[in-house]
């Protein structure tokens, strides 16, 4: 959820308040598939297990899509399909960060969900991005949990329905975004925690390390430290391929380090940062820095109410049999 730039905010906010997807949860369910794929969750597993040992960017990558998927049209696979015209969310400026090892995962997994003849054409995608969501987190050594199951897959996706959260918001505006989709702060603290595995382009916090304020070039909330070691990977003149990873200290395990570093002044977004620096939210990263347990809870708790956002149905939805393409 980095590299995004603030451009005409305000009416685009005020639009997703308005549009935003309304929770489902009457036809999810953990045993969805028992008597459709008994064996889905295992050979998407097995999939994800495969992909993260060819590339370590892969688990991160399909957690990721999760989160980019529901906060726009809803948990319905609409950030996967391709328009012949162009006008698709992952073709907008804030998807387009999308590593394609996400998408190479949840194409993967589908084929080989399709090549089991009891499962073929009755899984959707957007079933199979939350189960390698779920995956991804616990192979990368966090919480396996109970994923909710039985979305169908949408119709829909436009470049300029796409409004998610950027790496400058305050707690405020973070709050504002979660809260239109009925997650709390301690949610949107939690879900954050998602940073403790991947990485981030330099233009995700390049103002931070430069141009921060008048007189202010590093941003005063960042260990100087910190600061130093990212100025080497993420000169003012950078590669474009240049990025630092979320979190600093255990970049390829979902742990609650990453709310250690934001004590330590080393979030490397200012919409991480902020968690510790405003004392309205500091004490709720102080609980999951101290306690792993908690957080993997909070965690759970607030992925799974994400899961439920804007979900469809048969009326409105579809089991595409290319997650690329509407049927």
């Amino acid at each position: 959820m980095e590299n995004f730039r603030i451009l005409l905010l305000l009416p685009f906010f005020l639009l997703s308040l308005i549009l935003s997807p309304r929770t489902t949860t009457a036809q999810l369910s953990p045993n969805y598939y028992a008597n459709i794929c008994p064996n889905v969750e295992s050979i998407v597993r097995g999939v994800v297990a495969q992909k993260m040992n060819q590339s370590p960017i892969a688990g991160p990558a399909s957690l990721r899509l999760l989160f980019h998927d529901c906060f726009v049209a809803g948990c319905d696979a609409s950030v996967m399909l391709i328009s012949p015209v162009g006008d698709d969310e992952w073709r907008s400026p804030e998807d387009m960060t999308l590593k394609p090892e996400g998408f190479d995962v949840i194409i993967s997994a589908k084929a080989a969900v399709d090549s089991d003849p009891q499962c073929t054409n009755k899984v959707s995608c957007a079933d199979i991005i939350a189960i390698a969501a779920r995956d991804a987190v616990a192979l990368s050594r966090g919480p396996f949990y109970t994923v909710e199951l039985g979305r169908y897959d949408g119709k829909i996706s436009t470049k300029s329905s796409v409004v998610l959260p950027h790496p400058e918001f305050n707690l405020d505006q973070l709050n504002s975004m979660f809260g239109a989709f009925g997650l709390t702060q301690t949610d949107m603290i939690a879900l954050s925690g998602a940073h403790t595995i991947g990485a981030a382009g330099c233009p995700s916090f390049y103002n931070r390390l430069y141009n921060y304020a008048p007189n202010q070039p590093t941003d005063p909330s960042m260990n100087q430290g910190f600061a130093a070691q990212l100025q080497q990977t993420c000169p003012r003149v950078f590669s474009p391929s240049a990025f630092a990873f979320l979190d600093a200290t255990t970049s390829a395990t979902f742990d609650n380090v990453y709310y250690q570093n934001l004590q330590r002044g080393m979030g490397l977004l200012g919409s991480d940062q902020v968690l510790f620096t405003d004392p309205r939210s500091a004490n709720t990263v102080n609980q999951f820095a101290s306690n792993q347990i908690v957080f993997f809870t909070a965690f759970v708790d607030a992925i799974t109410k994400m899961g439920r956002i804007g979900v469809k149905t048969a009326v409105d939805g579809e089991i595409r049999r290319d997650c690329r393409f509407v049927n």
